[in-house]
């Protein structure tokens, strides 16, 4: 019996295994697909269409996105500031509001919680909220209209609360006892036991941020200030670069600038940096999502 039962679990390990690495493999195939086609020359893409491996590595595409490396790397610089100070700042503010509103003894805390809930449901629009940052906060040109709008969202202030209710009451009843106020309990108390939320929420935060380039389309206008999304998306945007400053400096060269595998390029030097933090985050990540999501 214990023989069958051995023979059955290496059945299922086998097959477990390799459905976890077919789904692997195929998951990684586009990633691969991504990067082959940034080196691969572009006549030959159009000629062939995109393969696993070129037949002759080309590195036009990177030549065409680092002609003015100075721009690039503003660009990364803006963006890894702008990431950094909203993840922190938003972490802060998100871990403050949910841990207000997973307490029993906040009087509000159902009402708080419903105009939160209710603006995921409505939204002013978006000439209102141009209006609003422009004319009213002369954010205009600003990078406080970066900053400020992804800051926090009422979907992360739910999934905190959510995480936040799950950690005994006897832990914050016990530091009461103590003489601890509430800014104690939170910062010494909840945030270390808060780690796998927290985790989740600053990989959202972080994440909203790196891809932003929606908001600074409508109200940066300083090129200096473009973050790396924007100014990727301006190259590629400008009809094969051929009315940005990149165009102008190959032209100089006489060089031609490729348009499929810069695409490709592009898409390697934008998602290369998140897709090396994602495995520091994973644990915490899935950890974060599953205990808020199932809380009520």
């Amino acid at each position: 019996m214990r023989r069958k039962k051995d023979s059955a679990t290496i059945v299922f390990m086998v097959i477990a295994y390799g459905t976890v690495a077919l789904l692997t493999v195929l998951c990684l195939l586009p990633f691969w697909l991504i990067i082959s086609g940034s080196f691969t020359s572009e006549n030959e893409i159009i000629g062939e269409g995109f393969k696993l491996w070129p037949n002759e590595l080309s590195i036009d595409a990177y030549k065409a996105v680092f002609t003015n490396p100075e721009q690039i790397f503003r660009a990364y610089w803006v963006t890894i500031c702008l990431t950094f100070t909203g993840s922190l700042f938003g972490l802060f503010l998100t871990s403050m509001a949910g841990y207000v509103l997973s307490r029993k003894d906040f009087k509000y805390r159902g009402s708080v919680a419903f105009f939160i809930y209710f603006t995921t449901l409505f939204s002013g629009g978006l000439i209102p909220w141009y209006i609003l940052i422009v004319k009213y906060l002369d954010w205009k040109d600003s990078y406080l209209a970066m900053l400020i709008p992804v800051l926090m969202s009422a979907w992360n202030i739910i999934l905190m609360k959510n995480f936040m209710k799950s950690i005994p009451d006897s832990i914050v009843e016990s530091a009461r006892i103590d003489g601890a106020n509430d800014f104690t309990i939170y910062s010494r108390l909840i945030l270390p036991l808060s780690t796998p939320g927290l985790a989740t929420i600053g990989l959202f935060l972080a994440l909203s941020y790196w891809n932003d380039w929606f908001t600074a389309n409508i109200f940066m206008t300083t090129e200096s200030k473009f973050p790396l999304q924007f100014f990727l998306y301006k190259i590629l945007a400008n009809a094969a670069v051929l009315h940005t400053d990149i165009a102008a400096n190959l032209s100089a060269v006489n060089f031609k600038a490729p348009a499929e595998t810069l695409k490709m390029a592009v898409a390697v030097v934008v998602t290369g940096p998140i897709v090396f933090l994602y495995p520091f985050v994973q644990k915490y990540f899935v950890k974060g999502l599953t205990i808020g999501a199932v809380k009520g």
